[in-house]
């Protein structure tokens, strides 16, 4: 029973990230309104011009990877950097998101432990 949460939840957490990353590119998703301090952040983020399409691509691959059960170890350590920084900003920029986040990193991170068994000859 607990295998088949497991999958699931990767599933829909592979799904949604490769939703989000596709909204990198094609703005479909409307955006909240953002404070003056998320504005700064996002304006920062906006003249370094490679930067969120590289986070748009990373989250497309790592969903497509993690959704898949072969893949999803790789899919996993891929998503951990975008999953970390999304809980940090939402951290400290918009606590009231905190739990959607705290949510896809909770699911990266058993995806990890699921799998280090995989991750052991790397660092063997």
């Amino acid at each position: 029973m607990i295998n088949k949460v497991f999958n699931v939840l990767c599933i829909l957490a592979g799904i949604a990230m490769l939703i989000f990353g596709a909204n990198k590119f094609l703005n479909f998703i409307p955006m909240p309104e953002a404070t003056p301090e998320q504005m700064e952040v996002f304006g920062a983020f906006g003249k370094i011009k490679w930067l969120m399409p590289l986070v748009g691509l990373t989250e497309i691959a790592g969903g497509a990877l993690l959704a898949y059960p072969k893949m999803r170890a790789l899919g996993a350590i891929v998503l951990l950097p975008i999953t970390v920084g999304i809980f940090l900003h939402n951290l400290t920029h918009d606590p009231k998101s905190l739990p959607v986040a705290a949510i896809f990193l909770a699911i990266n991170i058993w995806a990890i432990w699921e799998n280090r068994s995989r991750y052991m000859p790397m660092v063997a």
